[in-house]
């Protein structure tokens, strides 16, 4: 089957910024936390307050990799019945107004039940520009990659503090889109501070991979998005945004609290 050209929004969205001295901000949601037509609520917000690019969480009932913040969300919204066709369907929901590029980020095994060749015809369908998942390391990606090729759907992977130069080189020749560099061994959850030896790890990235790179895990203020802007190609910010929806979920004031957030951290990304 012929594969489609991954020149899509993402790339298009990267050379954007890139020509007006910018850097990306990457914004992560989890998909039915409050409930669906929050989240679309939401990711409008965000796109409204400077988001460039959004992640959006497929919910899962063991997201081991996760810390407590973003586990939460996820519980929530599973127990509101969301599941993978609910997602796509947002998505495509979503589409109707709005070209922002999405990311479908999750764990292999509701991919897997979905079917992968099911699920890339139907992400493409819906209007999703790449996947993400958690727990599938490019050693073990072929047959997912080979479906999503299929359907010009970038496949972004994971790189940390620990992978060894074989396991760069390698994810270098299957990745697409971007690269997500966590910034921390461990799960996900915002911290005080960006440790001063990411950049050099980057850098260590970035002789082997010409993606733009974006660094995530613990960012959660302005500074830290701008220290990180200064070596990487965009900055992804979760937990934080995560936790606002968590204690803000029921008000009113959701909307507001999230844009406002999310414009002063998208303040760090210019020049």
């Amino acid at each position: 089957m012929k594969t489609l050209k991954q020149d899509g929004r993402i790339a298009r969205k990267f050379s954007e910024l890139k020509a007006r001295g910018e850097k990306a901000l990457i914004t992560f949601i989890t998909a039915g936390d409050p409930d669906l037509a929050g989240t679309k609520k939401i990711i409008s917000t965000l796109e409204g307050s400077g988001a460039d690019i959004i992640e959006l969480g497929i919910p899962f009932s063991d997201p081991m990799a996760d810390g407590p913040t973003i586990q939460a969300s996820s519980e929530r919204a599973v127990k509101n019945g969301v599941r993978l066709r609910d997602v796509l369907a947002l998505v495509k929901e979503v589409r109707e107004a709005s070209e922002i590029p999405i990311v479908l980020f999750g764990y292999y095994n509701p991919i897997f039940q979905y079917g992968l060749e099911k699920f890339a015809k139907d992400a493409r369908k819906a209007g999703a520009d790449g996947v993400l998942v958690v727990d599938l390391p490019a050693e073990e990606a072929d047959e997912l990659k080979a479906e999503l090729d299929k359907n010009g759907i970038s496949l972004i992977f994971l790189l940390t503090p620990t992978s060894t130069e074989e396991r760069i080189k390698l994810t270098a020749g299957k990745a697409s889109g971007f690269i997500y560099f966590v910034s921390v061994t461990g799960v996900t959850g915002a911290r005080r501070n960006v440790s001063a030896k990411v950049s050099g790890y980057v850098k260590k990235v970035r002789r082997h991979i010409d993606i733009p790179i974006g660094v995530g895990f613990g960012i959660s203020t302005p500074g830290q998005v701008k220290e990180v802007c200064g070596y990487s190609d965009a900055v992804i910010v979760g937990s934080a945004i995560v936790n606002i929806i968590g204690k803000n979920g029921g008000s009113g004031s959701l909307l507001k609290e999230v844009g406002g957030f999310v414009a002063g951290l998208k303040k760090g990304t210019l020049p």
